[in-house]
């Protein structure tokens, strides 16, 4: 359930190629495909479930919209003002709702919203959505993945909608601690040796929790998942539409559940990628479920980095777990410093480890981060880290890392206490014993991450009674929302639920596996259910075309650069597309135009040129087996007027200009 990471390069070719049967160019994974909340070292804290007699079924709302009351206030959709938003089709709205639905005459709070109409004149209807979390922020993932859902899904006739929920970013975003706070606290040392580490320990437990006491005091109850499902009706009833149909992603799932199983009537379809159902876990399960997950998912991505030459930390002989554990112990004993003063410890080291195992396109960039770390270069450790955690490059967070702790605990997630620590602690131990090992009975005597914010709050439990066609998703490598989540939802939700099986790596496959979004789409625009015990299996990586080695080099263009964290802040996975990249000093007219002559040389027509970004020429070329060829230039200039390429300023060799080529044939 993280929050959004890459930057999706969507270019259009069809004002080139007209009406050309190809794909349009970097299709890619949704950065959207957010995250739970990865294990930590001390069990406590681990994202975990509420006993049944603190639980409380929801009461389904029976009436329609045409009883629906009149909005607070109408939506007065205009152009956005914000810097993710880089396309003038996206429309932004505020809407004002009840701090409190159970009080509609108290306070208030506003919830930003973003919109990408449709495009198609039969309009179906609205499409909410959630990428998780919690704390995840929908305004974002819409402004980031929305046209290449469009495309790829084609939902033509429906607006996409994003909301950032309350207590996220732009929606009264919850910020108990500053930004130099955080960072004073962040990636500390989980084992400590001195006086001075453990007092650092100390102080982040109780400095978060008082900074939100003192600042928010009892409203932390309000921000939960019940209001915000309830939020989503006061956007239905703002849209004007009598029901709405939704895709949500890890805890977006959940969220979406509670929704369906407080207002049935008012569902149309929905996308439930990644389930999230934290109603029956055994006390044992609440600390060993994800933990497990992430020590399985480590050891796939180990068995695929050993001698693979795509991993640079591997190596023929390599045993790539003693490796990382050996780093591990390097960085306890000697933390390395990064450019911006902050120390890289071990806890780093999880931390970035955790963030890149939930995406396989990722684990080539988890390999070239670690080799870089072993030569005292923690860069991109601090990137993968960073990305988890929300925090931008100029060292200021988003609410992530604040509202997820709140939206958790405020929705009554939140694990017991075991019976017997010990016990547990040595299962904990013997199930994961890399991620395990660290954990102590003394980290269970301090009550919860919960207890310290709030009393305690019943966990919704879910179940709907409508009749609207849902589909699940369930991965069985997913390491941090299991398999039996999915099963657990697909039976709560119904007899117009079905549960599709991925046998791949990963969390979140909407725009990731073909076959899993293709069953996504089919349910929400013609309200097709998959077959029941479906099965989707993961893409293979796309292999270069023949034509490829024919590419001519242009004078002055510099080799292909191995720079699998570039490719991927560009958003091209290997399963979507193929393409590499090269760099060049040369003036970017002077490249592009190079390339377009010696392409034309080679017998790559050119059919077209544009510049999908201020800056950034495009051409698309016909190849000899009668697909498409792009050729992109990014300059350092276009790097620094342009948002989208924000992430791409630490990965580009000094001085250089890129030059992306891609295979549009997918």
């Amino acid at each position: 359930m993280r929050p959004p990471r890459f930057l999706l390069v969507v270019l259009s070719v069809t004002a080139i190629v007209g009406c050309n049967s190809a794909k349009s160019p970097i299709s890619t994974k949704s950065s959207g495909a957010s995250t739970t909340s990865a294990p930590t070292r001390s069990a406590v804290t681990s994202e975990g479930i509420t006993t049944p007699d603190s639980s409380i079924a929801l009461t389904p709302s029976t009436t329609v919209s045409p009883t629906d009351p009149a909005p607070t206030n109408a939506l007065d959709w205009s152009s956005c003002d914000d810097k993710v938003v880089q396309d003038a089709a996206f429309q932004c709205a505020t809407l004002t709702v009840p701090s409190d639905h159970s009080d509609p005459s108290g306070t208030t709070l506003d919830l930003a919203l973003i919109r990408l109409p449709a495009t198609a004149d039969d309009r179906v209807g609205a499409i909410l959505l959630n990428p998780g979390g919690p704390g995840g922020s929908g305004f974002d993932f819409v402004a980031q993945a929305g046209t290449t859902l469009v495309s790829q899904m084609g939902l033509e006739q429906f607006d996409l909608v994003g909301f950032d929920p309350r207590g996220v970013d732009r929606s009264g975003g919850l910020r108990c601690q500053t930004n130099a706070e955080i960072d004073h606290l962040a990636y500390l040392d989980d084992t400590p040796d001195t006086p001075e580490e453990q007092a650092l320990l100390d102080e982040s437990d109780s400095a978060f929790s008082a900074s939100c006491k003192a600042k928010y005091g009892d409203t932390l109850g309000l921000y939960s998942t019940d209001q915000t499902a309830n939020d989503m009706d006061a956007i239905r009833i703002a849209l004007g539409d009598e029901q709405i149909s939704y895709i949500g992603i890890s805890y977006g799932t959940y969220l979406g559940a509670v929704y369906a199983s407080l207002f049935p009537d008012h569902v149309r379809a929905m996308v439930l990628d990644s389930a999230f159902e934290p109603g029956g876990d055994t006390v044992e399960q609440q600390y060993e479920t994800q933990l497990v997950g992430f020590e399985g998912a480590f050891n796939d991505w180990a068995s695929w980095c050993a001698g693979n030459p795509d991993c640079a930390f591997g190596g023929a002989t390599t045993d790539v777990g003693t490796k990382w554990d050996a780093l591990r112990v390097q960085l306890d004993e000697h933390p390395i410093a990064g450019g911006d003063g902050r120390m890289a410890t071990q806890t780093l080291l999880d931390s970035a480890t955790f963030a890149a195992l939930y995406s396989k396109a990722e684990w080539p960039v988890l390999g070239a981060a670690l080799a870089a770390a072993e030569t005292g270069d923690a860069a991109g450790l601090f990137r993968l880290a960073d990305s988890y955690s929300g925090r931008e490059s100029d060292g200021t967070y988003n609410t992530i890392g604040q509202s997820n702790p709140i939206i958790s605990c405020a929705s009554g997630i939140e694990s017991e206490l075991p019976p017997d620590p010990e016990a547990l602690v040595a299962k904990l131990r013997a199930a994961a014993p890399r991620f395990g090992k660290d954990i102590l009975a003394a980290d269970f005597a301090k009550g919860g991450r919960c207890i310290d914010l709030m009393a305690k709050q019943p966990l919704d439990v879910l179940d709907y009674t409508g009749n609207a066609p849902i589909v699940i998703i369930g991965g069985k490598n997913d390491p941090a929302t299991p398999y039996r989540w999915a099963q657990e939802m697909t039976a709560a939700m119904g007899s117009s639920a079905s549960l599709v099986t991925y046998t791949g790596e990963g969390h979140g496959q909407i725009l990731t596996s073909t076959c899993v979004t293709e069953a996504e789409a089919s349910v929400i625009v013609s309200l097709t259910l998959p077959t029941r015990d479906a099965v989707c299996d993961a893409d293979p990586e796309i292999s270069a075309p023949e034509w490829w080695t024919s590419l001519p080099v242009p004078d002055g263009v510099d080799p292909v650069l191995n720079a699998p964290e570039l490719l991927a802040a560009l958003g091209i996975d290997p399963t979507q597309l193929f393409g590499e990249i090269r760099t060049t000093s040369l003036p970017k007219d002077t490249a592009i135009s190079s390339y377009t002559e010696a392409l034309d040389g080679a017998s790559f027509a050119l059919l077209g040129q544009q510049e999908p970004f201020p800056g950034v020429p495009q051409t698309v070329h016909d190849t000899p087996d009668e697909t498409l060829l792009s050729v992109l230039v990014i300059d350092p200039a276009a790097i620094a007027d342009n948002p989208q390429f924000e992430s791409l300023a630490p990965l580009v060799p000094e001085g250089k200009t890129l030059i992306l080529l891609l295979d549009l044939t997918q």
